[in-house]
């Protein structure tokens, strides 16, 4: 589980810091820049990460059919959720660019930011196809219990994209544009770098590399129900981000930066749940549902006292870390309170993660899909309840994101705990 844990973990964390690369180095060009890319830079996220499930799905699939000993079939598969990323991709590039000015505008960007988030969004979504590549194919990578390689890759990318933005916007003075064009060319290069390394395992099994109709509409069919999870998801960030806005700039500013902190601790987590989804696939692949069960109860204990580890750190650190995040006085009290309350959700957290990336590793998406809206619905009746009765954002964290996290934790230890998900066999028929 380490093996697999700790170079996914490395590689989580590099992702984010193209964002915070491409904000410090456009920061210096001016607000107005800043705020361009804020806007554009959001939306490429979401479009991005909307996709995530082209990661998962995959990193199942392929660790199941591993698990039943058919490489060639594995690598096939992944190769169809490759070409499913390709058509996304270029769907989701034709919305950036020809969308860009409705989007800016949707955003409500003022007059002067406006033209920088047009400019970064029509360039930027070039990368698009090259990121949802890069999903798929580090899926194929996960599957085939390689997190290394993605971690290699991540790494090479972050350098490259750090390299090509100060020469475009400070050698070149091509301005926000050039932090644009610089991560779009570290994006489509990591994107060659995994295309190169699966076409050459591809060949080495002799997998089919053209792309198989049936075979993109199973991939498109078992990440639907992911997508549904993801969507859910992010619309109670979204949620919980309106109501900490509306209660002024104290509470926003603190929430922000509590969010970050989980965040950050929740890559952590994730690294957890993608050697859960490879461990588990690949072990009811092989048609071992009680080392499937084995792993599930150890990899969860892992997740809580992960958590409980990163509770004390949390709490213990906060003298050190939350100067470093803001000066106001205010900001900080309430940081203080609201940091208490992420700190004690995270064995919760961990639970939470680990169990969410067995049932993906098992393939179990539909039962996810299912679930999500419950705890979606049940997340908006605590938080309107918090709204209604006056209450803060500590209320806010410790009712409103501790129920969604523990509706989450209810129903996927009910689903855990029963035997519907542990499907054997190198695909999931059920």
């Amino acid at each position: 589980m380490l093996r697999l844990a700790i170079p996914a973990f490395f590689a989580l964390v590099a992702e984010p810091l193209f964002v915070l690369v491409d904000s410090a180095i456009v920061g210096r060009l001016g607000t107005p820049q800043l705020a361009g890319l804020g806007v554009a830079g959001a939306m490429l996220t979401t479009l991005v990460n909307l996709c995530v499930f082209l990661a998962y799905a995959t990193t199942a699939a392929v660790a199941r059919l591993l698990g039943a000993g058919d490489v060639r079939a594995a690598i096939r598969q992944g190769m169809d959720g490759v070409w499913l990323a390709a058509l996304l991709g270029v769907l989701l590039l034709g919305v950036g660019v020809l969308g860009a000015p409705w989007i800016v505008a949707a955003f409500g960007a003022s007059d002067t930011a406006a033209p920088h988030a047009q400019t970064y969004l029509r360039i930027g979504s070039l990368g698009i196809p090259a990121m949802l590549i890069v999903l798929a194919a580090t899926g194929i990578l996960r599957g085939l219990q390689d997190t290394r390689t993605p971690l290699v890759v991540a790494v090479l990318g972050f350098g490259a994209n750090l390299v090509l933005n100060v020469v475009f916007v400070y050698g070149l003075h091509w301005g926000i544009a050039g932090s644009a064009w610089g991560t779009v060319i570290a994006q489509n290069a990591m994107a060659f770098a995994y295309l190169a390394t699966v076409v050459r395992g591809a060949r080495r099994q002799g997998a089919s590399l053209r792309p198989d109709l049936p075979g993109i509409r199973a991939s498109a069919s078992a990440g639907a129900p992911l997508f549904v999870r993801t969507v859910s998801l992010r619309a109670i960030l979204i949620a919980a981000t309106v109501a900490a806005t509306h209660m002024g700039d104290t509470s926003i500013a603190t929430h922000q930066v509590a969010w970050q902190i989980w965040t950050f601790l929740a890559f952590a987590m994730d690294a957890l749940a993608i050697a859960a989804q490879a461990i588990v696939g690949r072990a009811l692949g092989a048609g071992d549902a009680a080392g499937a069960r084995t792993a599930t109860r150890r990899m969860l204990v892992w997740g809580v006292w992960t958590g409980v580890l990163f509770a004390v750190v949390v709490i213990a650190a906060r003298p050190l870390y939350i100067p470093l995040f803001t000066s106001d006085s205010a900001v900080r009290h309430l940081l203080a309170g609201t940091l208490i309350a992420v700190a004690v959700l995270q064995p919760l957290a961990g639970a939470v993660f680990v169990l969410d990336g067995v049932l993906i590793g098992a393939g179990d998406g539909r039962y996810l899909a299912l679930t999500m809206p419950i705890v979606l619905a049940g997340f908006c009746a605590v938080l309107g309840t918090v709204l209604a009765l006056g209450g803060g954002l500590i209320a806010l964290w410790w009712w409103a994101i501790g129920t969604f996290m523990l509706i989450r934790v209810v129903l996927l230890g009910l689903r855990a705990y029963g035997d519907a998900w542990l499907v054997t066999g190198g695909r999931r028929r059920s």
